[in-house]
């Protein structure tokens, strides 16, 4: 059994060293423990000082790609190198190392296909009451849109099964963390959350630049994960609008005939305004349908591919 901790890292000499450190040699369950480091196009070494403090593995980017890419080529070098369970954790030392085997024995006892590090978010300091509130936010949308019980969604300390890394394919360029949750409850795993510790902050967080950014990007990926991966919600929409529509232009019709129409003329602009919006969102939701098909196809191929290439052994906790 061979454990693969991935860091993807982006001009990070000033912690790497730290998380780095902490990193355990051992953990309980696997024979075999190594370190990825994914540089993301840094120009400060970091690649360099990763070989220096003796990571097993280093991948880089030739320019600066964005996390989920970072994240993504991580995965994919973890599953060329055997990995049978993969755990992912920042290059900040955010998170507590030490929490490792907690995030992995799910998946080793066979109960979970994905694990994420819930966080003390109401008692961590360096939040500010909006980060809570938002944070809090973002995971309950989550949870509705992946229909799994995930306490903290944008916690990037996670392990992952084999399987289920074969399957994770992102496309939003700003973060992995909410999309792999909602990709992962889609397609049915099993997703758990275990409570974690965090380390004091070492540096600002490169994720979350500003609060309006954070709140304009994180708006965006839910947007578009609801596009994506629930298509019914479209239809709601063109419901609630078109029940109104057609009320309202029935009463239109009922006076027109009644020979009292031209009094009424508001309503049937007012029906036609909503009848016609009813239809864009009924469109929308035909094109989200045939959006999330296309996804469902798009896994299929990857994991097909990706088992031709690098074998089909299945690892602890997953399912056929």
């Amino acid at each position: 059994m061979k454990l693969i901790i991935q860091i993807p890292c982006l001009n990070e000499t000033g912690t790497l060293a730290i998380a780095i450190n902490a990193l355990p040699r051992e953990v309980p369950g696997f024979d075999t423990v190594e370190w990825l480091v994914i540089d993301d196009g840094s120009t400060d070494g970091t690649a360099g000082l990763a070989r220096e403090l003796g990571v097993h593995h280093v991948v880089r980017h030739p320019v600066n790609r964005g996390l989920a890419a970072a994240f993504m080529t991580g995965m994919d070098a973890c599953l060329a190198l055997g990995a049978d369970v993969i755990v992912n954790t920042d290059a900040d030392n955010q998170y507590e190392a030490r929490d490792i085997p907690q995030l992995t024995a799910p998946i080793l006892a066979g109960e979970a296909d994905m694990v994420i590090g819930a966080r003390p978010i109401s008692e961590t300091e360096h939040f500010s009451w909006i980060k809570k509130q938002l944070q809090h936010l973002g995971s309950w949308a989550v949870r509705v849109a992946s229909k799994t019980d995930v306490a903290d969604a944008p916690s990037g300390f996670r392990a992952i099964s084999r399987e289920t890394a074969m399957r994770l394919n992102v496309f939003n360029p700003y973060t992995y963390t909410l999309e792999t949750i909602i990709q992962a409850g889609q397609s049915n795993l099993r997703v758990a959350s275990v409570p974690v510790r965090t380390n004091e902050d070492l540096r600002p967080s490169r994720l979350v630049k500003s609060i309006s950014s954070y709140v304009r990007r994180s708006l965006v990926t839910i947007f578009r994960v609801f596009v994506t991966y629930r298509p019914l919600f479209f239809f709601w929409v063109a419901a609630l609008l078109a029940v109104p529509g057609v009320l309202i232009g029935a009463r239109f019709i009922y006076h027109y005939l009644s020979g009292q129409g031209g009094g009424y003329i508001q309503s049937l602009i007012l029906a036609s305004l909503l009848l016609t919006l009813a239809a864009l969102a009924g469109m929308c939701g035909l094109l989200a349908d045939l959006i999330a098909t296309n996804r469902k196809l798009q896994e299929r191929i990857r994991v097909d591919v990706l088992k031709a290439r690098l074998g089909s052994t299945q690892a602890p906790g997953t399912h056929r």
